[in-house]
């Protein structure tokens, strides 16, 4: 027997992110027990005929503790006075569903690498002003040592005090331009 998924087209046209009610941000395991997250809070992402592309600024990185993101503006990791901008470009979007799979490009402190996103997305929809959107919620897995953002040190059992791999999360409300 064979199922048969009917796909859902991506909304035409051009869309925005409305930054207010969206984020970008990351995790990644710390001592091997929890979950370490940031977010940069200055950032742009467009769905433009199916194509979704998005920058961050990092520079605008926000995380509890001053002392830690000024570390991670250095060479150690993010290099922000060489690399100023995270960025991703699509290749692919495939919605089926609710459900969505985007094959693109991610770059990372001056490295671009292949990347799969999987999420979901709803809409589009009007809110109660007439406003058309669409939302996104997207996440991937990365290699952080794949895009030179190497760090570590040892915890006192010889186990590295950072993971390898950090998930990247978007959640984007896209309003039509």
């Amino acid at each position: 027997m064979t199922t048969v998924q009917n796909a859902t087209a991506l909304p035409t046209g051009t869309w925005q992110a409305d930054t207010v009610h969206s984020s970008i941000g990351f995790a990644i395991r710390y001592t091997g027990t929890v979950n370490f997250k940031g977010e940069f809070g200055d950032f742009a992402a467009t769905l433009d005929e199916g194509r979704l592309e998005g920058v961050a600024q990092v520079r605008s990185i926000e995380v509890d503790d001053e002392n830690l993101a000024a570390h991670l503006l250095t060479a150690d990791f993010f290099d922000a006075d060489r690399f100023a901008e995270l960025r991703f470009s699509s290749e692919t979007v495939e919605r089926t569903g609710d459900r969505v799979q985007i094959q693109g490009e991610l770059t990372i402190k001056g490295t671009t690498k292949p990347v799969v996103i999987d999420g979901a997305v709803h809409g589009p929809a009007t809110d109660a002003f007439g406003v058309e959107r669409v939302g996104f919620e997207l996440t991937t897995t990365v290699d952080r040592h794949d895009f030179g953002v190497s760090w570590n040190m040892p915890l006192p059992n010889g186990d590295p005090a950072l993971a390898d791999d950090v998930t990247i999360n978007a959640d984007l409300t896209l309003v039509r331009a």
